[in-house]
Order: structure tokens, then C-alpha cells, then sequence
């Protein structure tokens, strides 16, 4: 196999988004803004800087506003251009041909795996390939990138792993891992979120995979599991016992944007780092100390 190929990633972005609620009754929790671009606009930046044109997005009937994201909106554009904001209209254009998008629909939301499942017509049957979470921003380092170029060596699927603290593993899929070097372990055993007493480990699966095809088989036989759902956890982990698979440990800062107060701290730590925002949060915020200082008192 000729690793000159294009990888294809897939971004299952069909979820309800209920913790955001009422928000999320008309707009997708991907496409909450994390200041002026809504977060998948991050995750498909990240894509895009790996070398990773071709998305396939898994979408559900109220996920129209990713769709119309990625498209065109030639009002806007016009708009823009007779009132002379060429920055502007240079940034949406761009956006809009950013990437070349497929949309698939989940039809049912079963879970995870079951959005997995449905990109595999347009994966091709000896292709491996990337699955991204939309609601998972990584900053600091490109970690699709690093999973590509460790897959170059390994030839098998990848996973990114990062660590939580004990109390937080039953929010996620958590991996046993055996040490080859600082940053890459080989999985032995990964389990659903399971409670700190069943833990292996407090080393979590952060959102970004590069899979093998041979995932689709295990998919498609995994028996529903926890919340009644397919997932893509069980199908990994019936695929470890005919392939042996890697996990990358994350170093750059993870922020799960699917929960609100993940959510906000994201939104803070992106306008620290803004020349244009910064002074003026870090004003706010002092006063805003203040007087919560005195109402404690």
C-alpha cells in the first residue's frame, strides 16, 4: 500500500447536543462559536493542515447549518463585495471551498459506531482512514498528522489517548496500554466508560482515530452496549484480537467542547490568545473578581 495516498476522514456530527439545550433545538452543537468560528470550523482546520481534503461528514435531518457552512452563500458574498469588506469576503470564500465535502445521513442514531458504519461506502475496502470528533478541539499540536506519520511505521490503526483524572474515566472510553516509547504505548485492552474501579488506567480516548477497514466487520457485528448504543469502543476492541493496535499520547491541551463548562473554558483560552481580546477579557474579568470578592465577604 502506497502511503502517497489521500487519507479520508470522517466527522460524525449527527448527535442530539441535548446538554446544550434549548440552544441546540435549531443549531448544532458543532457549530456553537468558540468566538467567531464554530468548532468544527477547528476540527476541520486540523484536518485540513494533515493534508486531509476529503471529509465525510455523518449528519442527522437537523444538521443543516454544517452542510450550508461549507457552502456557498453567494447574498453574503455579494453583500460583502458592494460594501467594500474584502477581508471579510475573502474569509468566507475561503471557507467555503476549504474542503471536498460528502454528507452522509444517519438515518437512526445509534451510537458512535453506527455513524462509523455508515461512511463505509465511501471508504474504500483497503483504505485506512481518520475519524474525528466535532465537538473535540486539540491545540498545541496537529494530532491527526502525528497519527498518520506513526500509522506510516506501524501499518495498523492509531488512537489517540490522552490522560483524565481517575474520577473522570466513566465519561469516557479508556485504554490498557503497554509503554514503547514516551509517547506511544500499544493497547492490550479499552473498555466504555467504565467506572474507576473497573478502570485499567485513566489514559482516554481523546477523539481523533486512524482505523484500518477492518473495523467495518467488528461494527457491524457489535451488539449494542452502553447507553443501548453501538460502540465504537467494543467494535476496537473485538478488532485488537486479530490486529494490534497503537495509541499516541496527546500533548498538546484537549478541550472537549460537548459539556458547558468545558465549553466556556475553551471559549476563555481561545481569547487569551487573541492580540484583540485579550487585554480587554483580562480587564473585565479583574473587575468581575472584584466584585464577586466583596459579595463574599
Amino acid at each position: 500500500m502506497s502511503f502517497r495516498q489521500k487519507f479520508k476522514a470522517v466527522i460524525p456530527v449527527a448527535g442530539w447536543g441535548t446538554r446544550f439545550l434549548p440552544a441546540t433545538k435549531t443549531m448544532p452543537k458543532e457549530m456553537l462559536p468558540i468566538i467567531d468560528k464554530p468548532t468544527i470550523h477547528y476540527i476541520v482546520e486540523e484536518l485540513l493542515s494533515a493534508g486531509i481534503e476529503d471529509l465525510i461528514f455523518i449528519t442527522g435531518r437537523h444538521k443543516r447549518a454544517v452542510e450550508d457552512y461549507f457552502d456557498r452563500n453567494i447574498d453574503l458574498e455579494e453583500h460583502l463585495k458592494s460594501n467594500g469588506k474584502k477581508e471579510l469576503l475573502n474569509l468566507i470564500q475561503k471557507i467555503s471551498y476549504m474542503v471536498n465535502p460528502i454528507f452522509i445521513r444517519q438515518k437512526e442514531q445509534k451510537g458512535l459506531g453506527h455513524a462509523i458504519l455508515t461512511a463505509k461506502p465511501v471508504i474504500g475496502k483497503d483504505e485506512p482512514f481518520i475519524v474525528s470528533l466535532g465537538d473535540v478541539i486539540i491545540h498545541g499540536e496537529n494530532v491527526v498528522k502525528k497519527l498518520i506519520e506513526i500509522h506510516k511505521r506501524v501499518k495498523t490503526s492509531v488512537i489517540a489517548l490522552y490522560e483524565v483524572p481517575k474520577e473522570e474515566v466513566n465519561k469516557y472510553g479508556i485504554a490498557k496500554v503497554r509503554p514503547i516509547s514516551e509517547d506511544l504505548f500499544i493497547i492490550e485492552d479499552i473498555i466504555e466508560k467504565p467506572t474507576p474501579e473497573e478502570a485499567p488506567s485513566n489514559y482516554a480516548v481523546v477523539g481523533r482515530y486512524l482505523l484500518t477497514p477492518a473495523i467495518f466487520t467488528h461494527l457491524q457485528n457489535t451488539q449494542p452496549g452502553k447507553g443501548n448504543e453501538i460502540q465504537l469502543t467494543d467494535a476496537i476492541r473485538n478488532l485488537l484480537k486479530e490486529e494490534q493496535i497503537y495509541a499516541y499520547i496527546v500533548k498538546g491541551k484537549v478541550f472537549d467542547t460537548g459539556n458547558k463548562l468545558d465549553y466556556l473554558k475553551t471559549i476563555l483560552f481561545f481569547a487569551f490568545n487573541r492580540e484583540d481580546l485579550r487585554e480587554g477579557l483580562k480587564d473585565f474579568l479583574k473587575e468581575l473578581f472584584k466584585e464577586w470578592a466583596t459579595e463574599m465577604k
